[in-house]
């Protein structure tokens, strides 16, 4: 399976209504920490999300994510939504 296709399955659990996940590892290519994991770009939107601080909402996005944050991903950025703030 895929880190990508692990991160989808693995952030089900917040019942996204959008998610676009993009590889942004060859743009880092070279970069001192790329050879452990890659780098992706994050958009999530869901409505488990109301209510919730940034800080909060980035917090329910590593808990889901889980041990692939130490093993498979490098970095990653990200956009968490409500379904009312797109």
């Amino acid at each position: 399976m895929s880190i990508i296709h692990a991160m989808e399955s693995r952030l089900a659990v917040l019942a996204p209504s959008h998610l676009d996940i993009h590889d942004d590892s060859a743009a880092h290519a070279g970069h001192a920490g790329a050879g452990a994991g890659g780098h992706y770009d994050l958009l999530i939107v869901s409505a488990a999300f109301s209510g919730k601080s940034r800080v909060q909402r980035q917090r329910l996005v590593y808990q889901a994510l889980g041990d692939l944050m130490q093993n498979g991903i490098h970095a990653l950025a990200m956009r968490t939504l409500t379904p009312e703030e797109i």
